[in-house]
């Protein structure tokens, strides 16, 4: 009974330490879901899924009741209550991008590690972490440098206010020699003959969103910026 505790309370440390190194990963992000979150889901699954292998073993068998029980149902219905978690960080913002997607991943990788640790499958739960990490740490750096053009580039919203109606197009190619790459371009009119011009770019990801600013708002005809980082 000793030995049995004792392979518990590995388990559950071992999944402690994984989901450590997740929710960190998270928190200096500044995540909506840290270090608690990502701890609190590990240790869980991992608790769900001994409890959900053990008591499979542990119903008394009758000659004449022949009882089944899968070892792991219990730990199956983690995913899908998970998936509740994982929703509630998925918003929509104002400029109609998505954020928290790879924080809801992150969710539900942060409950199969648990699930893996729980079943006894410690190397490939710690393999899942390393990989897990080098996914969204390393691979979006290295793709930054060799990857295709459009995975070097961030997206920006503008929003300009043009006095001259006539200039709209001359901003348009200003922008263009700027190495401001346009994706969406939509024309209001306001009142007092002014022209709200809103525009979606792209840039070199290394280029400051204050760089872009300072460089549309000298475009003689611009009255007014404002600039948001969609990235």
């Amino acid at each position: 009974m000793f030995g049995f505790e004792m392979e518990i309370l590995i388990k559950l440390g071992i999944t402690a330490f994984l989901g450590l190194i997740i929710g960190l990963e998270r928190e200096l992000k500044r995540k909506p879901v840290g270090l608690k979150t990502s701890l609190v889901i590990s240790i869980v699954s991992c608790l769900l899924t001994i409890v959900s292998i053990e008591s499979a073993y542990m119903v008394p068998s009758r000659d004449d009741i022949n009882i089944t029980m899968d070892p792991l149902r219990l730990a199956a219905q983690i995913i899908s209550g998970i998936g509740f978690l994982g929703a509630g960080v998925i918003l929509r913002r104002g400029n109609d991008s998505i954020s928290g997607l790879t924080t809801a991943a992150m969710i539900w990788g942060a409950a199969g590690i648990g699930i893996a640790v729980g079943a006894g499958f410690y190397l490939e739960a710690a393999v899942g972490v390393a990989l897990l990490i080098i996914s969204v740490e390393i691979v979006p750096i290295i793709m930054g440098v060799i990857g295709p053009r459009q995975l070097r580039e961030k997206e920006i919203k503008l929003q300009l206010n043009v006095k001259d109606k006539n200039r709209i197009v001359e901003i348009i190619n200003y922008l263009k020699d700027e190495k401001i790459s346009l994706k969406h371009l939509r024309i209001k009119d306001l009142n007092d003959d002014d022209h709200l011009v809103q525009l979606r770019v792209t840039v070199n990801y290394k280029r400051l969103t204050t760089d872009v600013y300072y460089t549309v708002s000298k475009i003689e005809g611009v009255r007014g910026v404002e600039i948001e980082s969609i990235d």
